[in-house]
């Protein structure tokens, strides 16, 4: 099956948690692709977090971009956007801006579901993998943490927990600030089965073959790894 492109034109900002946010004017996509961000409201998007967090207006359309800040409110958990499209094989092509001023950690779920159960271990979490946007350690880009509650930790690298050390980037790598003259990067996501990989800025970051992970018996119960939503 050939997988579906998708295209969506994402800016980091500064950030208590995590989020993104999106570019403005979004083009139009070419031919083959389907636009996830319309460049003015939140249409085909939904926040999902624990109803203690209900009222918090983190995220918001402004200027054309769709923009998460949660920066001096950090009484809060998760709030995630998560796109209503189910999505199994696909491409999607996004533009990110990131600040070296922002001490937050972001990401993009994929193939992910919510667990609004009030009985949820880890209520108000994605279960499925995240592809990493991380301004403070920008080595960690494109790497793949799984959020899914029997993981919690790196699969790309395989690790054991959220811990992860420097490490090498590969060649030609690049990681641009918004302070160094309104710059952006591009971040690519390719999933086909249980392979996911990424790029940043042209250069490949993960090549991941999840065939022992992704297809396991947790992931089929929980209906994620191989399908599902797209979040920020």
């Amino acid at each position: 099956m050939k997988p579906r492109r998708l295209v969506a034109f994402l800016l980091v900002l500064g950030l208590a948690r995590s989020g993104l946010s999106a570019a403005s004017p979004a083009p139009e996509p070419a031919s083959g692709w389907i636009q996830l961000f319309d460049g003015t409201t939140l249409a085909g998007w939904k926040v999902r977090c624990l109803p203690a967090d209900a009222e918090k207006s983190f995220w918001s359309v402004r200027d054309g971009a769709i923009v998460c800040d949660s920066l001096g409110r950090k009484d809060h958990d998760y709030v995630w956007l998560i796109h209503e499209g189910e999505w199994g094989d696909f491409e999607l092509e996004i533009e990110f801006q990131a600040f070296r001023s922002s001490p937050g950690n972001s990401g993009v779920q994929i193939r992910s579901r919510y667990d609004a159960r009030p009985s949820a271990p880890r209520g108000g979490c994605l279960d499925g993998p995240q592809i990493d946007i991380h301004p403070p350690a920008p080595f960690r880009t494109g790497l793949i943490y799984d959020e899914t509650g029997t993981e919690n930790r790196w699969i790309y690298p395989s690790l054991p927990s959220y811990e992860i050390a420097p490490r090498p980037t590969p060649a030609g790598f690049t990681f641009s600030y918004a302070e160094d003259g309104d710059r952006w990067n591009r971040l690519r996501i390719v999933a086909r089965g249980t392979s996911i990989t990424t790029e940043l800025n042209g250069v490949t970051m993960a090549a991941y073959d999840g065939a022992g992970v992704l297809a396991n018996e947790a992931h089929r119960r929980l209906n994620v790894g191989l399908r599902g939503h797209i979040a920020l």
